[in-house]
């Protein structure tokens, strides 16, 4: 058993070949979070979709988050994440015993905290532990804001001092419940390793997006392929709006997957002149081109 190791992380993330901070994870860079604070929820879900990464959003249908604040703030950030599994008492002496090797103070919650930097997010399997289960309180929340500046949490359990943490500037929390009870009788099993709950997984490393009503987690190695295909989605739908208002263009040509180059070459024109495409004039469109010439298999179909 080894907490937060930097060789673990690499290994689960060797798609990633950009910079990685200290502990192994991923570096997406700060640019493509900021980006992402201009984007919704299904401009980001779709490039990685399409891509078969199916399992990546929680907090819809069955499986419902609630944000700490409901006002249209987003979360976005690194991920750091975290499992626990519930008490027993061989596994906690192994882990606790571990967790002093490597110089960790605390109880399991506070080893994640202390680890955070600028930017991250912390993510947590508490097995939709609720009584019992607060991974977060009101001094907690306050320690993630002193150490990411503007993070939060994504928590698959519970949280407790709800009025503090709202009161604990810049920080957003996904969270499953509430209870006054403090966090008690569990163990932690993974640090930086794989996460998944509610039919979402979340690799250390990956960007987490939580806006509209759940979470996004984005593989890392996708996130600039995403954050521009999402930058395109934006502007098409800016200018096919704009086409359907003025009947040149009928809804279904509008969302097809592949569109034709005639309505590649007035989306160009719309970009370059409009005040409205200013923000995406660095877009390539040469594969977009590339699809109108030479056909797409999926072009009969509706986009996503």
């Amino acid at each position: 058993m080894r907490f937060n190791c930097k060789e673990d992380v690499i290994a689960l993330t060797p798609l990633w070949k950009g910079e990685r901070l200290p502990d192994g994870r991923p570096y997406v860079a700060d640019k493509y979070l900021k980006a992402m604070q201009k984007m919704t929820l299904e401009e980001l879900w779709k490039p990685i979709f399409v891509k078969g990464y199916q399992n990546q959003f929680v907090g819809g249908g069955e499986n419902p988050m609630y944000p700490l604040h409901d006002d249209g703030r987003k979360l976005i950030g690194r991920a750091v994440t975290c499992s626990f599994c519930p008490t027993r008492p061989d596994l906690h002496e192994v882990a606790f015993a571990q967790g002093a090797a490597e110089g960790r103070k605390g109880n399991y919650n506070q080893w994640v905290i202390d680890s955070l930097v600028e930017g991250d997010v912390v993510v947590v399997d508490m097995y939709d532990k609720i009584y019992k289960g607060t991974f977060l309180g009101g001094n907690l929340t306050t320690a993630i804001k002193k150490r990411t500046k503007n993070g939060g949490a994504v928590v698959w359990g519970g949280i407790r001092d709800v009025e503090q943490m709202k009161q604990v500037e810049d920080v957003q929390v996904y969270y499953r419940g509430i209870d006054p009870t403090p966090i008690r009788e569990f163990v932690m099993k993974d640090f930086n390793s794989v996460t998944n709950f509610g039919n979402a997984v979340c690799l250390p490393g990956d960007v987490v997006f939580g806006a509209g009503g759940g979470v996004l987690f984005i593989p890392s190695h996708l996130v600039a392929e995403v954050v521009d295909g999402a930058a395109k989605t934006h502007v098409k739908d800016d200018f096919g709006f704009e086409m359907i208002s003025q009947g040149k263009f009928t809804t279904a040509q509008i969302d097809k997957n592949t569109w034709s180059e005639d309505m590649l070459d007035l989306l160009m024109d719309f970009i370059k002149n409009d005040p409205r495409g200013e923000a995406y004039r660095d877009l390539d469109w040469s594969v977009e081109y590339d699809l109108a010439r030479n056909g797409d298999p999926n072009d009969t179909q509706t986009a996503l």
